[in-house]
């Protein structure tokens, strides 16, 4: 456990590129984003981790540009941090960026050691973020 103690905030101030935004110009509908290629390091063993992250939310003023939205994700390739903090980290800084309505950022994991982990978290304005997180 001493070992997680000293990884436990591993990957959460790294330093990481910009999300760009542009104005939204439309009210209530959603946007989806799917990048099936996520890569990590994990801070404990130093290997890679793989999995899909899903982000969906309702702009407000900002839409999130996509090609800042790729670099920032790739910078993610060889950060050391855990699924739960990187799924985490990735909704504080979506929300920081374009301020949405509402957002969801789920990640799905792959299979490791016969067990596969899917972690969602959630903002809702004026409610804040609430994570939540299962092993299958």
């Amino acid at each position: 456990m001493a070992d997680y103690k000293a990884l436990h905030r591993a990957g959460l101030d790294a330093q990481l590129p910009t999300i760009e935004c542009w104005p939204n110009q439309f009210p209530g509908y959603e946007i989806t984003l799917i990048i099936p290629e996520y890569t990590s390091v994990c801070p404990k063993t130093n290997l890679p981790d793989f999995g899909t992250v899903t982000i969906t939310y309702r702009p407000y003023k900002w839409c999130v540009e996509l090609k800042g939205m790729k670099y920032y994700l790739l910078a993610y390739r060889n950060l050391g941090i855990f699924y739960e903090n990187a799924v985490n980290r990735i909704l504080r800084d979506f929300v920081a960026a374009c301020k949405p309505q509402w957002a969801v950022v789920k990640g799905e994991f792959n299979t490791r050691g016969g067990m596969r982990s899917i972690i969602e978290s959630r903002y809702e304005r004026n409610k804040g973020p609430r994570s939540r997180s299962h092993k299958s």
